[in-house]
C-alpha cells in the first residue's frame, strides 16, 4: 500500500534505545517508520544511555504524564577515581582521586541514599534555566547555578564489583539524575565516580520485556507490520480503577458531558479511573459522589468504536 499523508496511529511502542542516539532522534525514526503524524517520549534518554524509552503515539500523547510520573529502573557502572563535567564518558575529567572504595564501604554508604534526598542536577541537562536548556549555557562556557532539588531513591542496590568500578541497580523517582546520583555516591566515599554506563531497565509500566529494537523495526518491509509492534494505549497505566460504558455513555464522554454515578453500581470515587468501550480505553475520568466527569477523551478510539457499532 503506497502512503503519502501520515496517518492517526495510536498505541505505545517501546523501544530498547541504542547508545549515541538522542530521545528526539528516537522519536523522529519512529514517526517516520510508522508513518504516523503525532508521537513523542515520555522523558528524555541521554545519547549515551540505553534501554527502555516509550513512545506514545497518537492518543497515547495525552497519557505522556502519567507515564513521566511514575517510578523509573536503572542499571548503571561508576568509574572510580575520576569525575567529568558531564557526570558520563562524554565529558573532560575535571577531578581525579586516588581513592578506590571497597565492597564494606559501598555497603555502608547506600543507606544514606535511600529515601528522599537532595540532588543538584548536573549542568548538562535538559533543565531550562532562563528559558534555555542548562547544556546549552555549559557548552557556551558559562557557569550555571543549578537548582537544588529533592527526588526519592526507593531502591539501591549493589550488583558487582570490578577493578576500578562498581555496577548499580537503583528504583527512583522521576527528575532523578543517575549521573549525579553516582557523583554522589563517589563523593560520599571519598572519591571521585562517573558513570561510564547507564541502561534504563523499567519506565513507569514499560520494562525491557515490551521493548523492541530501533534496528528490528527497520527491517521490517511494510508500515501495518511495524505497527503490529504497538501496545494499546491502556497499556501504560497501572491499578486503576476500571467501568464499562455504553455508545450512549461513550458519546456522552466525547462531547465533554459527565455521566451519573447511579447508573454504575458499586462505583468507587476515584481520582483518576479508566472508561472502558468494548474493552477500549475511551476516557479518563474523575468519579466522585455526585458526577463522573472526564478528564482525558479519547476522540480517535471511540470514533473508531462507535463507528464499528454503527456499523
Amino acid at each position: 500500500m503506497k502512503h503519502n499523508k501520515a496517518d492517526d496511529v495510536d498505541g505505545w511502542l517501546v523501544i530498547d534505545k541504542p547508545k549515541g542516539m538522542g530521545s528526539t532522534q528516537v522519536v523522529g525514526k519512529t514517526r517516520w517508520l510508522l508513518h504516523a503524524n503525532k508521537n513523542g517520549h515520555t522523558g528524555t534518554l541521554d545519547p549515551f544511555a540505553t534501554g527502555v524509552l516509550p513512545i506514545a503515539f497518537g492518543e497515547a500523547t495525552k497519557l505522556v504524564p502519567f507515564v513521566m510520573g511514575g517510578e523509573k529502573e536503572y542499571e548503571f557502572v561508576v568509574e572510580w577515581g575520576a569525575q567529568t563535567d558531564t557526570g558520563d564518558t562524554e565529558g573532560k575529567i575535571i577531578a581525579v582521586s586516588d581513592k578506590i572504595p571497597n565492597r564494606e564501604e559501598i555497603l555502608a554508604a547506600i543507606p544514606h541514599f535511600i529515601g528522599k534526598i537532595k540532588q543538584v542536577p548536573p549542568m548538562y541537562s535538559a533543565i531550562k534555566i532562563n528559558g534555555e536548556e542548562a547544556y546549552k549555557l555549559a557548552r557556551k562556557g558559562q557557569t550555571i547555578e543549578m537548582p537544588e532539588r529533592e527526588i526519592e531513591i526507593y531502591d539501591l542496590k549493589l550488583l558487582a564489583e570490578y577493578e576500578k568500578s562498581a555496577k548499580f541497580k537503583v528504583r527512583c523517582s522521576k527528575g532523578t539524575y543517575v549521573r549525579t546520583l553516582g557523583a554522589d555516591l563517589a563523593e560520599f566515599l571519598g572519591s571521585k565516580g562517573y558513570l561510564s554506563e547507564l541502561r534504563r531497565t523499567k519506565c513507569g509500566n514499560f520494562s525491557l520485556d515490551s521493548t523492541i529494537l530501533l534496528d528490528s523495526l527497520e527491517k521490517v518491509e511494510y508500515i501495518e507490520q511495524r505497527r503490529k509492534s504497538l501496545l494499546p494505549i491502556e497499556t501504560s497505566l497501572r491499578d486503576i480503577a476500571e467501568i464499562a460504558v455504553s455508545a450512549e455513555d461513550a458519546r456522552k464522554l466525547s462531547v465533554g458531558q459527565g455521566l451519573s454515578p447511579k447508573n454504575f453500581a458499586g462505583v468507587e470515587p476515584a481520582e483518576t479511573a479508566a472508561a472502558m468501550f468494548h474493552n477500549c480505553l475511551i476516557a479518563l475520568v474523575r468519579i466522585d459522589e455526585r458526577k463522573i466527569s472526564p478528564i482525558r477523551v479519547f476522540h480517535n478510539i471511540i470514533q473508531k468504536e462507535l463507528t464499528d457499532v454503527d456499523n
